[in-house]
């Protein structure tokens, strides 16, 4: 009978897990099997297996061949290495103790490469969870900054929609105030013009009878010139009759 180490699956859709069997190579996949040797779970990282070591080793010195995927996982886990060190030792090239000792270091650095991948792993998963916080807060200071930003702007346009109505406000106050002291302005203009108006008055009235007086008093004078040049004129008149008539009265005496 031939007799194969493989894998049986179980598990859900999309999370395989194996049962690692020996059975018979004319059986189904998922059918009898002659003994189950360990587990395979490949869904995690890394991959977790259990096998029983020494009975792989057994199997495999009676003749049993491993698939493909059962190989590489007796690789992994030693098996194929175990073997190896129980043909040297049936060969006598060294000790079943040295065997031992060999293969029990073989598993310790494996379990050290082992724990070296999980710490790795451990820490790119770290690293990728840090840097997707920190993108996520540079998403989140983002959007604070952007609100920040419109607040910013808005509470600016309101202050400046405010000081525009103030301003507004404060220009028609002005301009009522304006309207106001010039409607108030004529009538304290003519309340201190009236006293200038009447000392102009009174000054023309002076004026005027200072000039009718000079006026006046330039006619008297005209005429008191008028009057002594007639009387003038009149004396040298009759100052010459005077003298013929003399004359002739002193020829008739004679």
């Amino acid at each position: 009978m031939s007799v194969k180490i493989r894998l049986q699956r179980h598990g859900k859709k999309g999370k395989p897990f194996f049962h690692i069997v020996v059975a018979d190579a004319r059986a189904r996949r998922d059918g009898r099997f002659i003994e189950k040797i360990g587990t395979y779970n490949p869904v995690t990282n890394p991959a977790v297996i259990e096998l029983d070591v020494d009975s792989a080793v057994k199997w495999l010195n009676d003749g049993a061949q491993p698939t493909d995927t059962a190989r590489a996982i007796l690789s992994y886990k030693g098996v194929l290495y175990k073997k190896h060190l129980q043909g040297g030792v049936a060969k006598g090239a060294f000790s079943s103790e040295d065997a031992d000792a060999k293969f029990a270091a073989w598993v310790e650095e494996k379990e050290k490469s082992v724990e070296n991948k999980k710490d790795s792993l451990t820490k790119a998963q770290k690293d990728a969870k840090k840097a997707a916080f920190d993108a996520e807060s540079k998403v989140n200071q983002a959007r604070i900054d952007a609100a920040a930003k419109i607040e910013a702007d808005a509470k600016a346009e309101a202050d400046a929609k405010m000081a525009e109505e103030k301003a507004a406000a404060d220009a028609k106050l002005a301009e009522e105030k304006a309207a106001e002291e010039a409607a108030n302005a004529p009538v304290a203009e003519a309340a201190e013009e009236t006293p200038e108006a009447e000392k102009t008055v009174a000054e023309n009235v002076a004026e005027t009878l200072g000039g009718a007086a000079a006026a006046v008093a330039g006619a008297v004078d005209a005429v008191k010139e008028t009057v002594a040049n007639v009387t003038e004129k009149i004396a040298e008149v009759v100052a010459p009759k005077t003298d013929a008539e003399t004359e002739g009265s002193d020829e008739a005496k004679a």
